[in-house]
């Protein structure tokens, strides 16, 4: 059998003409010659390098289609029926409603967080009310790389960012539902740091932290995005972008003269930072009065978690994400998204015994998400349970986006006088369909409530209240004293995992 999708693909709406496919090559068995070729051989045979990518980008969501063979389901959740762990034992004190889910970060100032979730970098979609509810929820959220590239007004001069008012307006979604805890932070790739992005977040935005961006489980390499035409790639390696052909080269310039033009591409550089380099530009945005500072890893090679690990340890970074094969929310290669990098599991399975190591060694060990396709109670409680006590927080990016999108596609209708079936047995108006509206409205007393911030809340409290059920089922009512005996192999691999 095999793991990985057939010629065929939401990526970009290709699909087979056939049933009956060949698993090796996941072509149709029979390959006809009159056939037009919609699945992505024959889409590759019309847009050649573009097939790399998704065609769906937009106003949606993508994410690997691959069926990986080791997940969270091949565990199960334990169960206790005895004692209390974190609460007074007794039937009052020992209740779901008082699982402790807060936990408090930072090697120099302190980030409180109500829930053991973040939502990790996105700068698409619906991203006011995906910040807002990370405000509302009390956790971490990330403005995802590349975010100059959102504003239409951004002024660059010698390849520096000289105005980007759209960042205010980003830290402004969180801000002004900030209740004290969680916390924006601000995602730098290589080519964001080049601009000045950081030094300009800081002076002129009040921005207090900020992700370094070594790779996520989509996108282990850098994009490259299409230009238009000759004029964009003029202007984008203006602004110190890599574009692919030179668009100043004689030839290229005579070719598109002569109506032969290439496709141009930018692309987007590879970190290539050393521990001693990047420890130093730490050290100059802390000086600047920089609060925060966080990574974001993929599943890379082994060493390479581990050193990035380390480099985090030595420059006492507050947080560091590590993404899970199967990921994916923006512009990423559509195979890299199915075949590339370590599952969650995996790669919590591995990060464990390197945190052990570095706790033998005496060193400071920062606080770990791992994110990487979750999307209910049960896979986050396997996460938090197999990697304690090391990995603190789950990472939910693409079904808290979904929940802010569905929830404001909802309102929009609401607003409208439809209701739609489904929804119509909880209510006619929106007070009556958003359950938690009420409680919010009481926590923001005159302040409008986006319904896509009021969605994305009420997923984030559903998974919160999920997991305090999982804790108090194995009879812990405190997140810090979940651990791998609260989790139970269902076969051979499992127990592998867990022995790491």
């Amino acid at each position: 059998m095999s793991y990985s999708p057939s010629c065929e693909s939401a990526f970009n709406d290709s699909k087979l003409r056939s049933d009956k496919v060949t698993p090796c090559s996941g072509m149709c068995s029979l390959c006809a010659e009159g056939c037009m070729g919609t699945c992505e051989i024959g889409l590759s045979a019309i847009l050649g390098e573009a097939m790399v990518y998704p065609t769906n980008t937009g106003t949606n969501q993508v994410a690997g289609e691959k069926n990986h063979p080791i997940d969270y389901s091949i565990f199960n959740i334990n169960g206790r029926c005895f004692g209390a762990v974190g609460a007074e034992e007794t039937s009052e004190a020992a209740t779901i409603f008082n699982v402790k889910l807060g936990r408090e970060f930072g090697s120099k100032n302190k980030v409180k967080v109500n829930v053991p979730f973040n939502l990790p970098a996105l700068i698409k979609l619906n991203w006011k009310d995906y910040f807002a509810a990370a405000a509302m929820i009390g956790t971490v959220c990330v403005i995802g790389e590349g975010a100059p590239s959102k504003d239409p007004d951004l002024v660059m001069e010698n390849g520096k960012i000289k105005k980007f008012e759209k960042l205010k307006e980003m830290l402004d979604a969180f801000n002004k539902y900030d209740r004290g805890y969680g916390q924006i932070v601000l995602q730098c790739n290589v080519d964001d740091d080049m601009q000045g992005l950081p030094e300009y977040a800081i002076k002129e935005c009040g921005c207090k932290a900020i992700e370094f961006k070594f790779g996520q489980s989509a996108k282990g390499t850098q994009p490259a995005n299409r230009l238009k035409n000759i004029e964009e790639a003029l202007k984008e390696k203006k602004n110190g972008i890599l574009v692919y052909p030179d668009p100043e080269d004689p030839e290229v310039v005579k070719n598109v003269q002569n109506g032969c033009s290439p496709v141009f591409w930018k692309y987007g550089r590879l970190p290539m930072w050393t521990e001693e380099k990047l420890i130093a530009r730490i050290n100059e945005l802390r000086a600047m009065g920089l609060k925060n500072v966080y990574f974001k890893m993929a599943g890379f090679d082994k060493q390479d978690m581990e050193k990035v690990l380390r480099i985090a340890s030595a420059a006492e970074v507050d947080m560091v994400t590590y993404d899970g094969a199967g990921g994916g929310s923006g512009y990423s290669p559509s195979k890299m998204m199915n075949e590339f990098g370590y599952s969650a599991v995996q790669i919590e399975s591995a990060l464990v015994p390197m945190c052990k190591k570095l706790e033998a060694e005496g060193k400071y060990i920062p606080y770990i998400s791992l994110t990487g396709g979750f999307t209910d109670e049960g896979q986050a409680y396997k996460a938090l349970a197999i990697g304690a006590p090391y990995i603190k927080s789950i990472g939910l990016c693409r079904s808290t986006m979904a929940a802010a999108m569905v929830s404001d596609t909802v309102g929009k209708q609401l607003a409208e006088g439809k209701v739609p079936a489904h929804l119509a047995k909880y209510g006619n108006s929106a007070d009556e369909i958003f359950l938690y509206k009420g409680e919010l409205q009481a926590l923001y007393p005159g302040k409008e409530l986006p319904l896509g911030a009021v969605g994305a809340y009420s997923y984030l409290r559903k998974m919160a209240y999920g997991v305090q059920h999982f804790a108090a089922l194995n009879r812990k009512f405190n997140v810090d004293v979940i651990g791998q005996e609260d989790v139970i192999p269902l076969n051979d691999e499992a127990r592998r995992l867990l022995e790491q």
